[in-house]
C-alpha cells in the first residue's frame, strides 16, 4: 500500500483567545492519519521562528514529516458561534510554496495528494502541475477562495482556474462552495470540471459530488472544538480514495474519522 501523502502550510492559531497553537492542514491531516495508523507522508511550511516549537509538536504524531521554512507563518485569529459557523481574522501571511521547498524524494511514492494552502497564492498553477505528475490530487478550495491580505478573512472568487485542471478531488466548505456558486446551486460545482467535489457543512454532513452522482453523507454528531475537521476529513477522503474506495464511502469513511478526533480532542 502507497503512502498517502499531505501538503500545506502550518498555521499560528489563536482559538476563542486562547493561546497560541499550531494549525493548518498538515498539523490536522497528520492528527487524523495518527488515528488512521495509515502510511502517510506530510510535508509542512512554516516560518523560521516557529520551526522550533512545531517540529517536536509534529513529530510526537509519529506521521513521517518534512518541514521547510522560510518567511513568516500564516497565523489566524478563529472563533465560532452557537451554529457551528466560523469567523476568522488573518493576523500575518506566510511564505508560499515553491518548488526548492518540496520533498522530492518522500513523494515520489505518493499517488494521493492532499494540498492544502491556507490563502490564495500559497501554491500556484506551475507547482500543482508539477505535484499532478503521476498522481492524483485533493485540493483544499481555501486556497482558492481565501483573498491574501491581512484583516477580517475574506472570500471570493477571483481566483486562477487553470489550478483546476490538475485537480482530481476539489473539497470546499459551504461558505466556499457558496462564494464559487454565487450562492447558487451546488450541482453546478460541476461545471469547474473537476472529477469529485466534495462540500462540508460542518454538522449537517457533506455532498459529494461526481458527473452521476449527488448524495448527501450525515455527520456523526459529537461535542469538540471543530477545528481542523476540514482537513481531517479531506485527508482520510484521500486515503480511502486510495485504498480503493468510491466517493461516497471514502466520505462516510472520512465523517467517522473526523468524529473520532474530535471525540479524541475534548477539553
Amino acid at each position: 500500500m502507497r503512502p498517502v501523502g499531505v501538503i500545506g502550510h502550518l498555521a499560528r492559531d489563536v482559538v476563542e483567545g486562547g493561546p497560541v497553537r499550531v494549525g493548518g492542514g498538515p498539523w490536522h491531516a497528520a492528527r487524523a492519519l495518527h488515528l488512521l495508523r495509515r502510511g502517510a507522508i506530510v510535508c509542512a511550511k512554516c516560518g523560521e521562528e516557529d520551526a522550533a516549537r512545531f517540529r517536536p509538536q509534529l513529530a510526537a504524531l509519529g506521521v513521517p514529516m518534512s518541514l521547510a521554512t522560510g518567511g513568516e507563518t500564516t497565523g489566524f485569529s478563529i472563533s465560532y458561534d452557537a451554529e457551528g459557523r466560523r469567523s476568522m481574522t488573518v493576523d500575518a501571511v506566510g511564505e508560499p510554496w515553491s518548488e526548492d521547498d518540496l520533498p522530492a524524494r518522500l513523494l515520489r511514492r505518493v499517488e494521493w495528494l492532499q494540498v492544502a494552502p491556507l490563502l490564495r497564492g500559497d501554491v500556484d498553477a506551475a507547482l500543482l502541475e508539477r505535484l499532478a505528475h503521476r498522481r492524483r490530487l485533493l485540493l483544499d478550495g481555501q486556497g482558492l477562495v481565501r483573498r491574501r491580505d491581512k484583516g477580517p478573512l475574506v472570500l471570493d472568487d477571483d481566483f486562477d482556474r487553470d489550478l483546476l485542471r490538475h485537480v482530481t478531488v476539489l473539497k470546499l466548505a459551504e461558505e466556499e462552495a457558496d462564494v464559487i456558486t454565487g450562492g447558487g446551486e451546488l450541482e453546478s460545482l460541476r461545471g469547474l470540471g473537476v472529477p469529485e467535489v466534495v462540500v462540508t457543512f460542518g454538522l449537517r454532513g457533506s455532498l459529494v459530488l461526481t458527473p452521476t452522482v449527488a448524495e448527501h453523507v450525515p455527520a456523526h454528531a459529537i461535542e469538540g472544538d471543530p477545528t481542523g475537521a476540514g482537513d481531517a476529513f479531506a485527508v482520510s477522503y484521500a486515503a480511502a480514495r486510495a485504498d480503493g474506495h468510491a466517493p461516497v464511502p471514502a466520505a462516510r469513511r472520512a465523517t467517522a474519522v473526523v468524529a473520532a478526533m474530535l471525540a479524541g480532542s475534548r477539553a
